[in-house]
């Protein structure tokens, strides 16, 4: 993996982004101690370098039953708990449908709304299915998910009886504690732990992302030594100017000092999209909070070129672009040649598609730093397992480093909890009579 902040220094003096240096060190050598805020969620740190061959064989073995007894596989969780599996299986996956091994059941995605048309619509189709259920929630009780694993459950007992949903729902929980916990206990489900000191966001190398990515069947053990290999690439004692974790968390600072409050996570591949919507998440609860944080956003080009391009290009001047570009893709394709050329496009005939989407990728930043937008390139080399583990290590790394540096605890979210408590008082959920009564007369 590599990092160009060359079209983002042009936007910034380099002595600015030199400056956070003793602030980076000292952010990396906070989380590497454990004396940051929040540093009792710092288990992703080195958690690449502490998981064992054993774990990723049981986790495999796992995946294994799951996949030839079922049909569809349904990932019940909302947040951290699906977003980051959801990124690597889009990634590796054919638009669509995902091209995936034969024997590999298909993976759903539920628990991560409320809406009733979504849950419906899901029972309907897995009705006469094969499937079973990863249900991944720390403590059961989360709505979302827990509405969803409840008609899961059901459905699933009711069509392949409670001997054989046993065998096929596996809950992903917390060690000792919890509904989701006393459920997999009861019902005798196979179970693996969400470790305590590691949040949501930061938990795809946990068996929260581990399970169904290798339920799909892709390769768990590549991912994490892209992982591992980042975690080195990265480490306390490599030079600031060599660090891409260090560099890319001091300049998104720099720019933010800069008066440059939005950030937009580019991507010229769809099957990135979702690690768009890892990244908006982990960036976003990370950062947003104490009234302080870059805005996370993000678009597909050149799709969103075509809508949101011309904000980008002539819209108020508070954001830069970071760029996700793969140097290598999986397929060849060639634009063919047409005697009739109605379009004018036979001056494109017999080059890769991929050397167009490169063009536009060039002409793009060229466009857009011309245009005042200052422009970060992180590439890689191919969408695979190994590289994607990279690069969700290197996201989570610079996102506690960065936090650090811009003085907030990157690590919990307290915000989140403001429409739950809402929604409960209106729910009229035992314990929540006084804001319930608070809520219906500003409501009356």
């Amino acid at each position: 993996m590599k990092l160009d902040i060359t079209k983002a220094l042009q936007f910034v003096d380099s002595n600015a982004v030199q400056a956070f240096e003793p602030a980076v060190a000292n952010a990396n050598k906070a989380l590497e101690e454990g004396t940051c805020p929040g540093n009792d969620f710092l288990g992703w740190l080195h958690l690449p370098s502490q998981i064992t061959e054993e774990f990723l064989d049981d986790v495999n073995a796992c995946a294994k039953v799951l996949r030839e007894n079922c049909e569809a596989v349904v990932v019940a969780g909302i947040g951290g708990s699906y977003l980051g599996a959801r990124a690597v299986l889009e990634a590796l996956g054919d638009t669509f449908g995902w091209l995936k091994p034969s024997d590999s059941p298909r993976i759903l995605f539920a628990g991560n709304n409320i809406s009733e048309d979504y849950l419906a619509e899901l029972i309907d189709y897995l009705k006469g299915t094969k499937f079973g259920v990863i249900n991944i929630s720390k403590s059961g009780t989360t709505t979302e998910t827990a509405i969803t694993f409840r008609l899961l459950k059901k459905l699933c007992e009711d069509q392949r009886g409670k001997d054989m949903a046993k065998n096929v729902i596996v809950a992903v929980t917390d060690a000792k504690k919890g509904a989701a916990r006393t459920t997999a206990d009861k019902e005798g489900y196979t179970s693996f732990i969400i470790p305590d000191n590691v949040g949501g966001r930061f938990s795809v190398l946990t068996p929260v992302g581990l399970l169904p990515i290798a339920c799909a069947g892709y390769d768990i053990k590549a991912l994490v030594k892209g992982a591992r290999d980042m975690e080195e690439a990265t480490a306390t004692t490599v030079p600031f100017a060599d660090n891409v974790c260090s560099q890319y968390a001091a300049v998104r600072n720099a720019l933010y000092q800069a008066g440059k409050k939005i950030e937009i996570m580019v991507n010229f591949q769809p099957k990135l999209h979702y690690m768009n919507e890892w990244w908006k998440q982990l960036y976003g609860e990370s950062e947003g909070k104490d009234k302080k944080g870059i805005f996370p956003a993000a678009v597909d080009f050149s799709t969103d070129l075509h809508s949101m391009g011309q904000w980008i290009q002539d819209g108020e001047r508070t954001i830069f672009e970071t760029v996700i570009s793969v140097d290598n893709v999986n397929h060849v394709l060639a634009v063919p040649s047409d005697e009739e050329n109605l379009d004018g496009l036979n001056f494109l005939a017999g080059k890769r598609i991929d050397q167009v989407n490169k063009m536009a990728e060039l002409g793009t930043q060229i466009a857009h730093v011309d245009g005042g937008v200052p422009n970060i390139r992180i590439s890689i080399d191919k969408l695979d397992e190994y590289n994607l583990g990279q690069l969700i290590y290197f996201f989570e790394k610079a996102c506690g480093v960065s936090g650090l540096v811009l003085g907030v605890n990157p690590f919990n979210q307290p915000g989140v909890e403001d429409y739950k408590r809402n929604m409960f008082a209106l729910l009229d959920k035992p314990g929540y009579e006084e804001q319930s009564k608070a809520i219906k007369a500003r409501l009356a």
